[in-house]
């Protein structure tokens, strides 16, 4: 029985968010950083901050396949 409540609890706050994002008429939006960075422009494509150009995380993931076809896509 308790985790019937449980579960039933669960699922009523994750609808509730489910339908606070619906009706706010905001789009999700990724976040700062992480893929947004490494596209070698001066600001964040999700926020327009400014990119920090001795950020670690380009380092990082120069030499990964996936973000070097993703740059091969913005630039072509």
């Amino acid at each position: 029985m308790t985790f019937v409540l449980a579960f039933a609890l669960l699922l009523v706050v994750v609808v509730g968010m489910a339908i606070g994002v619906i009706f706010s008429g905001r789009t999700i939006k990724g976040s700062c950083g992480g893929l947004n960075a490494i596209a070698d422009a001066d600001h964040c494509l999700v926020c327009k901050k400014e990119i920090d150009p001795d950020s670690p995380l380009r380092d990082r993931l120069a030499s990964c396949p996936r973000a070097q076809k993703l740059r091969a896509q913005m630039e072509g």
